[in-house]
């Protein structure tokens, strides 16, 4: 069913009607918990040597005609570049190595030369522009004239010519991937996923938040829903403010600004600041932005100077210079020559009050309780590891690209059991399920599951001969999913 959503006009549409149904019932609140996983790509990650032969190999082979003759004609190695596989050397031979990479560095440049200033056809153009990145991401020209591998990882590199949108990622310092990121934003209360993406593994989480919040943002200029119970229309309950969830990689400036804008409260965490050798942090230091200055622990002031680039990562330094040679407290500040300097950010003030607001006793155990939700919904979503690896790379015009995959696995917003779908549970009020949980609740293969279950019917099979106490049919699957997940499927289906 995937595939033939991948492949229509609209395939986000069941995953729309399905929240418009979700809103209509009153499930969806204004709180949003916000997250992101690894899509690993179904590629093999290549390194320089197969990039750059698999970038050649493919523009010589979109390129027709005369223009092919002229590609061929240029390239000064013996390889054609037809075969997949690496050439033939010794590949413990450094030099032999180095030889290969000048070799193919050298026919890259000369094919690009060719096309230099050309009109050419768009398969070929696409090809070529491929081509200039492997070949300006990876290679540097030593003093010698030869082209080698550099020392170091480009920002942006592309990591497979099967898959070029594809990137190196990381979810910590020590937890690397290939492939991309999925990112979901979810309603706290009823666990409800409103919202999906998928970008590039190096691309932050703040940098997406944007489209998953949009629709929150809309929610809340003009379609915040209205109290529909009795205890919240005769005000009971205080109607729910506006919030988002996350962890520190949300914990952004420019997010924190934009949520602040919109009306909205950012319950992201926010990284403390560090120093290093165990020195004074900068919340150590009293920062008077209206007045221009920094005040350090041993009461020395000194001035904010603005860069005038405004959109400079350093907005502004302060720089107590010879100041710190005579202070008693140096040495716990500072080991540099030129005295201690405090950096300013372009969004110092709501970094600062996102820091002092999490400090908050009440806010930080609301925060606990909260925001592993989503990562419980998240792993719905991707129960194996390389589920999402299965959908294939842009290579094949069949298998849909990885990130592709992405928003149609949660197509079915995860909806809440009919203890909490009832009129007495609307959106942001607490779960109060009239059932008890057993054991074995019911087992979902989509993201439609709630955080507490109905128990599971126990539904007497008549005992046959040749089939089995729990399915009188063997030639037909027992289905792990709950009757209303079925419902929503057939429903599915039928749309």
């Amino acid at each position: 069913m995937r595939a033939r959503l991948a492949a229509s006009a609209r395939p986000e549409r069941i995953f729309a009607v399905t929240v418009a149904a979700a809103r209509q019932a009153g499930l969806v609140g204004v709180r949003r918990v916000l997250d992101s996983t690894p899509l690993y790509d179904a590629v093999a990650t290549m390194d320089t040597v197969t990039l750059l032969g698999a970038a050649i190999r493919g523009l010589l082979k979109v390129a027709e005609g005369r223009l092919a003759a002229e590609l061929g004609a240029v390239l000064g190695s013996a390889d054609d570049y037809a075969s997949l596989a690496k050439p033939q050397i010794d590949w413990d031979d450094q030099a032999a190595r180095a030889a290969l990479v000048d070799a193919r560095a050298r026919d890259g440049h000369a094919v690009l030369g060719v096309l230099q200033g050309r009109p050419l056809p768009a398969a070929v153009a696409q090809a070529a522009r491929l081509l200039a990145v492997v070949v300006g991401q990876d290679l540097e020209q030593g003093t010698d004239g030869g082209f080698r591998v550099a020392r170091k990882v480009a920002a942006d590199r592309v990591i497979s010519t099967v898959d070029p949108d594809a990137r190196h990622g990381h979810k910590s310092s020590a937890r690397g991937f290939d492939g991309y990121k999925g990112h979901a934003s979810i309603d706290p209360d009823s666990e409800l996923v409103l919202a999906t993406g998928a970008t590039a593994g190096n691309v932050g989480d703040a940098a997406a938040a944007p489209q998953l919040l949009a629709e929150l943002i809309d929610q809340v200029d003009g379609d915040r829903p209205t109290p529909t119970t009795a205890s919240e229309a005769g005000g009971g309950r205080p109607a729910p403010t506006p919030s988002v969830y996350g962890d520190s990689a949300y914990g952004t400036g420019p997010l924190l600004a934009s949520l602040a804008a919109g009306g909205i409260d950012p319950r992201v965490k926010v990284q403390a600041p560090v120093a290093p050798r165990g020195h004074f942090t900068k919340d150590q230091f009293r920062i008077d932005l209206g007045a221009g200055t920094v005040t350090c622990p041993a009461q020395r002031t000194a001035p904010i100077v603005y860069n005038a680039d405004p959109g400079h990562r350093h907005h502004g330094q302060a720089s107590f210079g010879e100041a710190c040679a005579a202070c008693p407290l140096c040495g716990q500040c500072t080991r540099a020559a030129g005295g201690r300097t405090v950096t300013i950010t372009a969004y110092e003030a709501e970094l600062a009050a996102a820091r002092v607001r999490q400090a908050d006793p009440d806010r930080a155990a609301d925060y606990r309780a909260t925001r592993p939700k989503v990562e419980r919904k998240l792993a719905h979503l991707v129960r194996r590891r390389h589920a999402v690896a299965a959908c294939g790379s842009t290579a094949w015009p069949r298998s849909p690209p990885t990130s592709a995959c992405w928003p149609l696995r949660s197509t079915w917003p995860g909806w809440a059991c009919s203890a909490c779908a009832g009129p007495q549970q609307m959106a942001g009020q607490p779960h109060d399920p009239t059932g008890v949980p057993t054991r074995r609740p019911w087992r979902s293969s989509t993201s439609a599951t709630c955080a507490i279950r109905q128990p599971r019917p126990r539904t007497p099979y008549p005992q046959a001969a040749g089939s089995s106490a729990h399915n009188p049919n063997p030639h037909q699957p027992v289905s792990h999913q709950p009757p209303s997940v079925l419902r929503l499927r057939f429903i599915a289906e039928v749309l």
